[in-house]
């Protein structure tokens, strides 16, 4: 590959919601409009890390599938040749590189990242999968493989990035130049700017993002929600007692977060600023998320599979062909294959 490469993942599963849409997908596929030509653009499935925690193994080609008809109903552009999208499992040279890099990596450092302590100390240690411990080196080899430069993550990530970062230079600097190592976060956010997207709230607890591990849903708005179950969950929206209309966070985050959905979706907010009354702006709320989702999901809809299937075993054949570059340089570093 000539063009560095900007590396991010899609969800292989669980269901999206409106604060994914907003303030991952959309964001995402910005990127990808923006900067193909001047980089190759990697969205990967990382379907491999999905075993991370448990999840239904039955449907889960299909919501593989499902997702990824989502990303392309909210404008990936699937026909330019320097975006590319893959599943993980299908490039087999992710597995066998994390494989290696795990014989590099040291378990104090793996037992340190901040994940694997929250889960392991809320599951019990005998309750979690080595995968969630492995899972920065994996990570690792998702990033390693593609001369990746930058990689957009979340806060969450960072260690992951920071891990990737100090595992790529490890094995640089005992064997040669193997690896591109990645950008950090603060060099990413400076690239991409400090806008990565809009943090959208849970509708009854706005004090929290929204988010899939809300067991009632009540507080989150699904891409697959019907447009009058989504009214009913903005329209019961906490809001407070204070009696005005304000885009104060520290006072008043549900309506904040009404307000921000609201300038998202290109409405103007500002006749409702100063009002007395909170259910117009709920109304208006509930009404414009209403009409987005009918329309999003007519458009998902009308995906066109095949289309979708074509560009991921192209893309597949590619990336194949760039991983197990990179994978046979490891392999003849680190002694497993004889060298030219």
């Amino acid at each position: 590959m000539s063009k560095l490469v900007i590396l991010t993942g899609l969800r292989a599963n669980n269901d999206l919601h409106l604060g994914n849409y907003l303030g991952a997908l959309l964001p995402m596929i910005d990127m990808a409009k923006k900067h193909a030509g001047e980089y190759q653009i990697n969205l990967f499935v990382p379907d491999l890390h999905s075993f991370t925690t448990p999840i239904n193994h039955d449907n889960f080609q299909a919501s593989i599938m499902d997702n990824l008809r989502v990303f392309i109903a909210a404008g990936l552009p699937l026909n330019n040749p320097d975006v590319h999208i893959y599943r993980q499992s299908y490039v087999p040279a992710h597995s066998e590189l994390a494989w290696i890099l795990n014989c590099f990596a040291g378990f104090g450092e793996l037992s340190r990242m901040t994940e694997f302590k929250d889960k392991s100390a809320r599951l019990g240690i005998d309750h979690i999968g080595v995968g969630q411990f492995d899972y920065p080196c994996l990570m690792a080899a998702d990033i390693l493989l593609y001369r990746a430069a930058y990689v957009p993550v979340g806060e969450d990530q960072r260690q992951h990035i920071e891990f990737t970062r100090t595992i790529g230079a490890r094995l640089n600097s005992k064997f040669g130049k193997l690896f591109e190592v990645p950008k950090s976060m603060a060099e990413t956010h400076k690239f991409f700017g400090a806008d990565q997207g809009l943090r959208v709230r849970d509708l009854l607890d706005p004090t929290k993002k929204m988010s899939k591990s809300d067991e009632s849903g009540k507080g989150v708005i699904f891409l697959t929600d019907s447009p009058e179950a989504a009214r009913k969950k903005v329209l019961s929206a906490t809001t407070d007692s204070v009696g005005l209309v304000n885009h104060d966070y520290k006072n008043q985050p549900g309506i904040s977060n009404l307000i921000d959905i609201l300038k998202y979706f290109g409405e103007d907010t500002k006749v409702f600023m100063g009002q007395s009354q909170y259910g117009p702006l709920k109304e208006r709320a509930a009404n414009v998320i209403a009409d987005f989702l009918e329309n999003f999901q007519a458009s998902v809809k009308q995906v066109d599979d095949v289309h979708l299937l074509n560009k991921l075993e192209s893309s597949e054949i590619a990336m194949n062909k760039a991983a197990n570059s990179t994978l046979l340089r490891v392999q003849q570093a680190v002694g497993l294959r004889p060298k030219n």
